[in-house]
């Protein structure tokens, strides 16, 4: 299964690369792509991991999912992370 995730798009090379590197080593993960230019991480997983589980530990890096079904108005797809790269 797959589960989509929008977040912020100006986390550097080097964060994307560390949470790549997280998501790939939890349990019942078999990949994730990063596109950021949308601003979305769809992660490929099984039923082993929720999608709770994989927010959370999204979150824990720095990267708050934007909510989805609100006006685009409301939202600002920039917003910095939580952790801000410090390179």
């Amino acid at each position: 299964m797959y589960s989509t995730f929008y977040v912020s798009t100006t986390q550097c090379m080097t964060c994307n690369n560390e949470v790549l590197k997280t998501l790939g080593a939890l349990q019942g993960v078999f990949g994730a792509e990063m596109d950021r230019i949308d601003g979305k991480i769809v992660i490929n997983h099984t039923e082993e991991v929720t999608r709770e589980q994989l927010a959370e530990t999204l979150d824990s890096l720095g990267w708050k999912e934007i909510p989805q079904g609100e006006e685009q108005g409301q939202i600002d797809y920039n917003d910095p992370s939580l952790w801000e790269c410090s390179l």
